[in-house]
Formats: structure tokens, sequence, C-alpha cells
């Protein structure tokens, strides 16, 4: 009996540092900036970019010569952040975007900067803390960056004038922090919101892809993780959630996710218009992989936004 309880007390010592050896590794691969890699996100995400390389490269070389300049600004916790600035003439329209996990505001908006450039929108392209330019240690994924958010609009109206109407578009975490965002008292210069695959809350994606991807269970990883999190990054990994914030939201909301999206799956895009208390408008489109749905089907695309930004700003 004794050697009996002596080998499961050790079975059980080895299972709980396999355990907390595996929540770090995790942790660091996901939640640190310089162990956080693109090419890992985008072999998880299993979009095939390739196929749009020559519509990106030709909108890129136009977006590149348009008049641009470099924004700063100081967040509440003293984060140096950075964003891009490409104005129109009169700077009556403006769209904040924030892109998805491990890129950066030049990167997730090249092919939709041809949208909004056409119709008049200065962009304000931002570099999300700990992304691009900005300066962090710790991703935020859309719970620290919707604060970030708020002062990007401040910026944006101290820039403009009050007369100015803005729209947020999010991608991906992008997607999430615009959600997210929609739950705190915004100015009335923010006329609309959309999200492009936008997630629940970190918890929820992050426990989707231990699943599907890595085959894991939840436990022990997550609980560590939020854990470490909270002491690390100063929020839990479900403390803001998309569906519950936008229970709070007052300014109209449109979603926009691909059927054969996996890595952000679109239950996650149902629940939260389910939940959505403002006025809402929802795109699903047939066939579109994470953050690819404006490239599978771009006649929808900008029909929605036609249809939704047509009701909201004059």
């Amino acid at each position: 009996m004794r050697g009996f309880l002596k080998a499961a007390l050790t079975f059980g010592a080895g299972a709980a540092i396999v355990g907390a050896g595996e929540s770090i590794y995790f942790y660091r691969r996901t939640m640190k900036r310089n162990e956080a890699k693109t090419e890992r996100t985008m072999k998880m995400a299993g979009t095939d970019w390739s196929q749009y390389a020559g519509l990106l490269s030709e909108r890129k070389e136009y977006l590149h010569a348009q008049t641009h300049r470099d924004v700063w600004i100081t967040a509440e916790d003293g984060l140096k952040l950075h964003a891009v600035y490409f104005p129109r003439e009169d700077e009556t329209k403006v769209v904040v975007c924030f892109h998805g996990y491990t890129s950066e505001g030049m990167k997730d908006y090249i092919a939709l900067s041809d949208y909004y450039l056409r119709h008049g929108y200065s962009m304000l392209l931002v570099d999300e803390r700990a992304h691009g330019k900005s300066e962090g240690e710790y991703i935020g994924f859309g719970c620290l960056d919707r604060k970030d958010a708020l002062l990007w609009v401040g910026w944006v109206v101290g820039n403009c004038g009050g007369q100015v109407q803005i729209l947020l578009h999010g991608t991906s975490m992008g997607g999430a922090t615009v959600l997210m965002t929609s739950g705190l008292t915004l100015p009335q210069q923010v006329k609309g919101i959309i999200s492009d695959c936008g997630f629940t809350s970190p918890k929820e994606v992050f426990t989707h892809v231990l699943h599907t991807m890595y085959h894991l269970p939840a436990f022990p990883v997550i609980p560590a993780a939020d854990f470490i999190n909270k002491r690390k990054a100063g929020y839990g990994m479900d403390e803001c959630n998309a569906a519950r914030e936008v229970r709070k939201a007052t300014v109209p909301i449109l979603m926009i996710h691909g059927d054969a999206d996996t890595f952000v799956p679109v239950c996650m895009c149902e629940e939260i218009y389910e939940n959505c208390a403002s006025p809402k408008q929802k795109l699903i489109v047939k066939g579109a992989a994470h953050a690819e749905s404006y490239y599978k089907d771009m006649e929808a695309y900008e029909r929605a936004l036609d249809e939704f930004i047509g009701g909201v700003v004059r």
C-alpha cells in the first residue's frame, strides 16, 4: 500500500510538472510579443493567401503612394502606441482600423483600403499594443486594446474636429477589439462598428485552438495561462468577452464571418450577434476561411458595407 501511494504521489507530481511546463510553453508562445510568430499564426489560420498575391501587390503599391504620416499616442499605462494616418481632403469621415493577431495596421488593410479611399474616408491604421511599432510586451487580445481604441478615437476627434464621423473596423483580434469597445461609452462621433471574424474572448478562442489543432484539453493550460496573464499582463482570459460587451452596445454593428473559418469558428459570430443590443447586420460568406471574406466575395462584402455605412454615416 505504501508503495502504491508513493508511486501515485510521484506520478501526480510528475504530471503536475509536465502540466505546468506545458502551460508556460503555451502562454509564452501565445501572449508574449517576441515569441508569438506571424508564420505560426498564418499556418494555424489555414488561409491560402498566395492566391491573392497579385491583388495585394497592386493595392499595396497604390496605398503606399498615398499621402500618409506616422501618429503616436500614449496609453493609460504609459505605452507609446503607433498608427499610420492617410488623410483625405476634408477629413470629415474617418475609419479607424484594427488588425489581427501578430499582424500590424499596414498589412491587414492593404486590400480593403481601396474601398475606403474610393469612398472618401481618411484611414487610421493602428498598430495594436505589442504589435508593429507600438510598445508592449504582452498582447492585449482586445481586452486591453479596447481602452486604447478610445484614445485613438479621441485623437481623430482632436485632429479632425467635432463634426467628424468615425467608423471602427476590426479583423480577427481587431474584430474582437472593436466589439469589446462597443460596450464602453463612445463619443457621439462614432457612428458604426464593423467586425470581421472577431472572437468572443481569448479564453474561448484558445480553448478552441487547443481542442481542434493540438487535441489537448483546456485544463490545465487555460486556467494556468489565465493566472499568469493576470499577474503579467493585468487581465483575465475571459475578463472581457465580446458576446457580453455587445449587450451594452448602442452603436450599430455589422458582423462579417466566413463559414469555413476553422481558426475562429463562425458560431462565435452567431453568439455575438444574438447578444448584440444595438442595431445589427450580419454577413456570412460561404466558403471563406479566416479573414478571407473580403477576398472570397468582394462584391457581397462591399455591398454589405454600402448598406450598413449608408444607414449610419450622412
